[in-house]
């Protein structure tokens, strides 16, 4: 039996695709069909952690500037405002999306495969397609593994 992919989370074999999600999930190659691949939606980090450090940075500009005077109370204050705008920019471009790898299967359609990781995402998806393109036109009767066999690999 061809492995085409061997990770924690995946396995992509001739005959079988393994999710290990918190449980195995196994599915038969040739019983997949219409497999395609579908896009969460994009998630960003909030932006209440960055509003509540600028709040607080602008009430220590506050301070300074009642206590030390103007100068430095301005220049306190465009730190502030300046740190806050770097913070929200910097949290805004965390965004994370997670992918879906989807298939018709015994009548129904299911999740094989899903992740956050895209690198990883893109290499169980060419590995199945790896799979699926060998496996048409070829008999793997002499190859086929057991799912005992895939769930203990």
């Amino acid at each position: 039996m061809r492995t085409y992919y061997r990770g924690s989370d995946a396995l992509v074999t001739d005959d079988y695709f393994v999710w290990r999600a918190a449980s195995n999930h196994i599915f038969p190659i040739g019983e997949l069909r219409n497999i395609v691949i579908m896009r969460g939606p994009q998630t960003s980090a909030s932006q209440g952690s960055a509003l509540a450090a600028g709040a607080g940075l602008l009430l220590l500009a506050a301070t300074a500037w009642m206590t030390l005077g103007p100068a430095v109370g301005y220049t306190a204050s465009a730190a502030a405002i300046v740190l806050t705008l770097m913070i929200m920019s910097l949290s805004s471009r965390r965004t994370n999306r997670q992918w879906h790898l989807l298939a018709s299967y015994r009548g129904g359609t299911v999740t094989l495969y899903s992740s956050s990781d895209v690198r990883v995402f893109n290499q169980v998806t060419r590995a199945l397609r790896r799979s699926t393109e060998n496996g048409r036109g070829t008999e793997n009767a002499g190859r086929r593994g057991s799912r005992e066999d895939l769930a203990a690999a």
